[in-house]
């Protein structure tokens, strides 16, 4: 049929890509399915409509945050790439076609400069050595660029000429942070963080809307998709003028300030239990000149809703975007307690916002519509905002 398929050299020993030689077409398709697969049952049920997959008009190029883990090499070097599908084998890389161009650059003059400098790669057998990981992450609508280097402790060798020559190597960098990570573990980042040059955190836009971000914040990794995302919510919810609105797990509160921005009137509260996502949501809402309307609590969703619930707090609309575990029997019956008109619910795992909005249904929601958006093209993964909106009883018919 004509359809345009990519290729890659590394493509089948990374295995990031599991989708990479299936037509982009075939692979909408098959996520459709998925969706319809889980949430079909529920839909016809209610007479929501699941609309086709919106996927992007160029599928490459669309990550704008990369990773590499580093192991020790001959002669001093430092293997950098992808772990291997289902193991801890390095596979160079010197491009990836799903990855910003700017991103694996940096990542590999991070590899070909430490192992110059003879900053040796953290050994994960015997837990020795320096440079774990490093993290780029590049502005879509700004030419920020954010180098973060984990580092098994807190000493760094040769840090200054390390700084220097990455400068030198890569012009477009526009700060780079050390983060410490001394678990033996495969999280990639640790809790703590030093600015080694430059601001320590970067900035991108969304919507309009400037955001901070920084080292260890939360941010969608493709930002084209993710103003889809926003919008279906943000339409979903039905804002206007004089509601208010809950913006639950609100990491630094992109969806809430985005609300507020496009709707003169609307109050939000923004929730979430990480200290540093909600100080870079306050600073944000200033930044974008809605901290009057946008307030930040920084607490455990489910407990937050809870006792919301219990002191007859009401609001007008719930924004959500719960981590791949979703959200939780108890957040779920506050939301239905509190009595909002419609519910936006932004998942990454459809298996777990299935189990969820039966929770929803049963407590007085009715499903209108479902959205699925495709945030990684060339793997299995779909995201999904479906709206839901409350039964005229409240309850189930």
């Amino acid at each position: 049929m004509g359809y345009k398929t990519y290729t890659c050299p590394v493509a089948r020993r990374c295995g990031g890509c599991e989708w990479l030689a299936v037509p982009y077409p075939i692979q909408l398709r098959r996520k459709g399915e998925q969706v319809r697969e889980l949430l079909g049952d529920m839909a016809e049920q209610d007479g929501a409509t699941i609309e086709d997959v919106r996927g992007m008009d160029e599928p490459v190029a669309y990550r704008h945050k990369a990773a590499t883990p580093f192991a020790p090499g001959k002669g001093g070097r430092l293997r950098c790439g992808f772990y291997a599908a289902g193991s801890h084998r390095i596979v160079a890389c010197e491009s990836c076609l799903a990855e910003d161009p700017r991103a694996r650059e940096v990542l590999n003059a991070v590899a070909r400069v430490a192992g110059e400098l003879h900053i040796p790669a953290y050994a994960e057998d015997q837990g020795t050595g320096v440079l774990r990981h490093a993290v780029v992450r590049c502005g879509h609508a700004t030419p920020d660029l954010m180098l973060v280097l984990v580092t098994n402790g807190r000493a760094l060798p040769r840090e200054r000429a390390l700084v220097e020559a990455l400068r030198a190597s890569c012009p477009g960098l526009t700060t780079i942070v050390q983060n410490v990570n001394v678990r033996r573990t495969n999280a990639i980042l640790g809790r703590e963080c030093r600015t080694l040059w430059g601001p320590g955190h970067m900035h991108d836009e969304l919507l309009g809307c400037t955001f901070e971000i920084g080292p260890t914040s939360f941010y969608q990794t493709n930002p084209v998709q993710t103003e889809v995302l926003y919008r279906l919510a943000l339409e979903g919810a039905g804002l206007a003028a004089g509601m208010r609105a809950l913006d639950a797990y609100c990491g630094t509160g992109t969806i809430g300030i985005c609300a507020a921005a496009q709707t003169p009137g609307l109050e939000v509260v923004g929730v979430e239990q990480v200290g540093g996502a909600v100080s870079c949501a306050r600073r944000n809402a200033a930044a974008n000149g809605v901290e009057g309307r946008c307030r930040f609590v920084r607490s455990d969703a489910t407990d937050h809703l809870v006792r919301a619930a219990a002191e007859g707090r009401r609001c007008d609309a719930v924004l959500m975007d719960p981590p791949r575990a979703g959200s939780t029997p108890e957040f779920l019956s506050a939301v239905a307690a509190m009595g909002p008109e419609r519910v936006a619910y932004v998942s990454c795992n459809i298996v777990t916002q299935a189990r969820d909005l039966h929770v929803l249904r049963e407590a007085g929601y009715r499903l209108e519509r479902v959205s699925p958006v495709d945030m990684f093209p060339h793997t299995k993964h779909v995201e999904c905002v479906c709206v839901l909106s409350r039964t005229a009883e409240g309850h189930r018919p």
